[in-house]
């Protein structure tokens, strides 16, 4: 396997040796677009997009792996702050395209809000650059597939940050389930928990620090209040979508990886807020989906925050603190895992938030030198995180919906298929 520490001699060489396979989803090749010539002494420099609290921590990891050379943040006081922390010697943007540009970028690390993942994938994707980008992939279903065939089209490596994929408890309990440890699977039950109400909040002068015009993006120009930005926009549907996309980017892929399904109907319950500059996403929210291999699979936000798969032989239980049940009492060694087959086995197992992290970035190094897809693919991020949207888009609608997930539409419903993309501010569009 690769070591933590690549240089661009060693990349560039794998990278050429690999250049005439195929991109096939659901396989572990990638085509490489071709490459320029780089300084073969030069280690991989590592471009950060987003530094707030998670965009840090996933630069801090991926600094193991290459060289930080330069930082981009809409706010200028973040931006200063990690400059700091991670050495004081990067260039400070402040429009992440100028990062794209920059020559010295080979990777980029993406942890802004949710509504620019999906432009921001494309674009670096386009600009010759792999990419590991915080979840949820996507805002809408519609970025999904465009986000899709980009990197098809591009061949470059793009790792979601579902970090709890390199999580072994997690991983463990996935690899059970699909190996007939609980028997044959009957349902999945997931707690995400409440998502947060509040509102109506008061309209403030924007920052000096702050280009809230270009935080905004693709979504509606409003004016600015503080609780729209930074932590607090994940209780906005104009910029996310509360628990669903926030926690379920995480459970809700571990409970579809263990049933191995799609979605084929959903039927969402909840309160709506009606707060004027207030958050709006869900109340007291409830999801069924009957998947396409007959698993039933539930979403509710009260409850033990986790996962239960229940067979006809068993249960098995998974959070970030356990992994319980009686098909747990026996190991299941990491040699006869079969899900993925690109493991690092030289990597020690590690679980919990910032050791998996640890091991979920470097299987993006490792797949942006062997050319391999990640862990955390394109192709499984889309399909999990569109399960999440489909029940936020039942949830609003009210009622029961079809899914077709060959032609990803719905069945027979022009409004709820009117759902799968929205209206986009000049300038931002996601194309």
């Amino acid at each position: 396997m690769p070591k933590p520490t690549l240089h661009r001699r060693d990349w560039i060489t794998q990278v050429s040796a690999a250049a005439s396979s195929a991109f096939v989803f659901g396989g572990l090749t990638a085509a490489r677009a071709d490459e320029k010539p780089r300084d073969a002494n030069s280690r991989i420099g590592i471009g950060a997009i987003g530094l707030r609290y998670q965009g840090s921590v996933i630069t801090e990891k991926a600094a193991a792996h290459g060289d930080i050379v330069a930082l981009a943040d809409v706010d200028r006081e973040i931006l200063e702050k990690a400059n700091g922390d991670f050495g004081g010697k990067s260039a400070l943007l402040e429009d992440y395209r100028d990062l794209l540009s920059r020559d010295d970028v080979d990777v980029v690390m993406i942890g802004t809000p949710d509504h620019w993942h999906s432009k921001m994938v494309i674009d670096a994707c386009r600009a010759g650059k792999d990419v590991y980008c915080e979840k949820p992939l996507t805002l809408t279903i519609d970025e999904g597939k465009k986000i899709r065939d980009v990197v098809r089209e591009t061949g470059r490596v793009v790792q979601v940050g579902s970090w709890q994929r390199s999580d072994s408890r997690f991983r463990t309990a996935v690899e059970m389930v699909r190996q007939g440890w609980v028997g044959d699977l009957q349902r999945v039950d997931i707690v995400l928990g409440k998502n947060q109400t509040g509102g109506p909040f008061a309209k403030q002068p924007v920052p000096k620090n702050l280009n809230w015009n270009l935080w905004q993006g693709q979504t509606p120009n409003v004016a600015y209040i503080p609780e729209r930005c930074h932590y607090t926009f994940r209780w906005w549907y104009e910029y996310s979508g509360g628990q669903m996309t926030d926690w379920g980017a995480h459970h809700i892929d571990i409970g579809q990886w263990g049933a191995g399904a799609l979605p084929v109907e959903i039927e969402g319950t909840a309160k709506m807020p009606d707060v004027v500059d207030g958050y709006n996403v869900a109340i007291d929210y409830h999801v069924r989906y009957k998947l396409d291999n007959g698993v039933e699979m539930t979403v509710a936000d009260n409850g033990r925050n986790g996962v239960m798969f229940t067979g006809d032989k068993g249960r098995i239980f998974v959070n970030r603190g356990s992994l319980e049940g009686a098909p747990t009492e026996k190991k299941l060694p990491r040699e006869d895992f079969t899900l993925y087959n690109f493991d690092n086995r030289e990597r020690p197992e590690r679980a919990g938030k910032l050791d998996a992290i640890i091991n979920h970035m470097g299987n993006f190094f490792d797949c942006v030198a062997a050319r391999k897809l990640p862990i955390s693919d394109i192709e499984g991020q889309h399909r999990s995180v569109s399960t999440c949207h489909l029940g936020n888009i039942s949830m609003k609608l009210g009622r029961k919906l079809t899914w077709d997930p060959k032609s990803e539409t719905f069945v027979g419903d022009d409004e709820a298929n009117q759902h799968l993309s929205r209206e986009q501010r000049a300038g931002f569009e996601v194309a």
